[in-house]
């Protein structure tokens, strides 16, 4: 399950493979998901029994190797399902986009083999989920100014810190966590790197869950190690080589948040687009007034357009080319479109819009947090700035 690239330029069109994959998640989505995503948002329930479905499906290991559980299917497809996903509920496409993203890659691209058959192949299994913790309650996209540490002690290491704002690490299926600690250089300064710790380690205590604007069915959390107690196998990667996993991982989150940002404005579109043949006003249905045709045919094209960026980050990424700069773009421009389209669902809706009686207010509160989760549309314009030269 391949994407055609082409040079200069990219022509891309979903396979067959690829069309029923997206076929079968949507069916999953709107039988299992949509019947119940109000009520797991209104009682902030992490629905543990899907996410294990979701599993069983092939959802969790899309990219994969099947030597390591997965489909082998490529970034492409996974963005796919992450994209239908969020079409229905954001909650569980961000469940699977951080479990296969940050929680899954950096092992697959960093780390040991023994490594990936303990940690991946359960994970793409749906039999547990991967969390990657960097940020701080002091360092966000600022990576180097995190405080947590990692010092080696007899044959292990033992880590102390805190992250903040962690997707994944705190429910009953979660089994590890990537953690970005300073760790001590030879010549007596600190470097980057990232340590795996278990799920149960000594030490490791996942806080409780945040209470948040949106996102209520899914997992995210403080989490703390004091003295935490970890093999000295947790090492992922090189020794002071961690700044490299984490850019390389927030570029992969990036695509994700990107498709995650498409689904999200198809539901909402579709939802507004539903309403306006249905109401009527004056007579007619408000699809008639022409300020109701451009605003539906405003957020149609900008979600073509969001879609086609968000592809084309994840067929370079899935060719083996560079996609930093297309990650980006595709993140900056689809996250603000699905504020918009979540936005206009919301005004196309009127008062009962603000009734939590549909799924519009849902997608309106899940919508803001994709122009700030893996880099915010700020850090976004810096770094496509950067690789146009501007900064230099």
């Amino acid at each position: 399950m391949t994407a055609t690239i082409a040079s200069p330029g990219m022509t891309f069109e979903l396979n067959d493979e690829q069309r029923a994959l997206r076929d079968t998640i949507r069916e999953f989505a709107e039988s299992e998901i949509a019947p119940f995503a109000a009520e797991w948002d209104q009682q902030h329930v992490f629905p543990t029994d899907v996410v294990r479905k979701l599993g069983e499906l092939g959802a969790m290991g899309i990219a994969f190797p099947e030597e390591y559980g997965g489909l082998g299917a490529g970034a492409v497809a996974q963005a796919v399902v992450v994209e239908e996903l969020a079409r229905i509920d954001s909650s569980m496409a961000v469940t699977v986009g951080a479990n296969v993203s940050l929680g899954g890659e950096p092992i697959l691209l960093f780390g040991t083999e023994e490594q990936k058959r303990r940690w991946l192949v359960p994970l793409a299994q749906g039999q547990m989920l991967g969390a990657f913790a960097s940020t701080e309650p002091g360092a966000g996209s600022d990576v180097q100014g995190a405080t947590t540490t990692a010092r080696p002690d007899g044959d292990g290491w033992v880590v102390n810190g805190a992250k903040a704002y962690i997707t994944n690490a705190g429910n009953e299926l979660s089994g590890f966590v990537i953690v970005t600690a300073k760790t001590p250089t030879d010549d007596g300064g600190t470097a980057l790197s990232t340590v795996i710790v278990p799920t149960g380690a000594p030490g490791y205590e996942p806080q409780k869950p945040y209470r948040k604007l949106g996102w209520h069915a899914s997992d995210t959390r403080e989490l703390v190690f004091r003295d935490c107690r970890v093999e000295s196998d947790a090492l992922l990667g090189p020794l002071g080589k961690g700044a490299r996993v984490f850019l390389t991982t927030l570029d992969g989150g990036r695509v994700g948040i990107a498709a995650m940002s498409v689904g999200l404005a198809q539901g909402a579109l579709e939802q507004a687009t539903a309403y306006a043949k249905e109401r009527t006003a004056f007579g007619a249905p408000i699809a008639k007034l022409q300020a109701i045709q451009h605003k539906l045919a405003d957020l149609k094209t900008q979600i073509e357009a969001a879609r086609l960026l968000t592809y084309r980050a994840a067929a370079l990424k899935e060719a083996g080319r560079p996609f930093t700069e297309e990650a980006a773009i595709a993140k900056l421009f689809a996250s603000e479109v699905a504020v918009r389209a979540a936005e206009e669902n919301m005004q196309i809706h009127g008062g009962f819009g603000f009734i939590e009686e549909s799924a519009v207010p849902r997608f309106y509160r899940d919508a803001k947090i994709l122009t700030i989760g893996e880099g915010t549309s700020e850090i976004l314009k810096y770094v496509i700035a950067r690789k146009m030269g501007l900064t230099e």
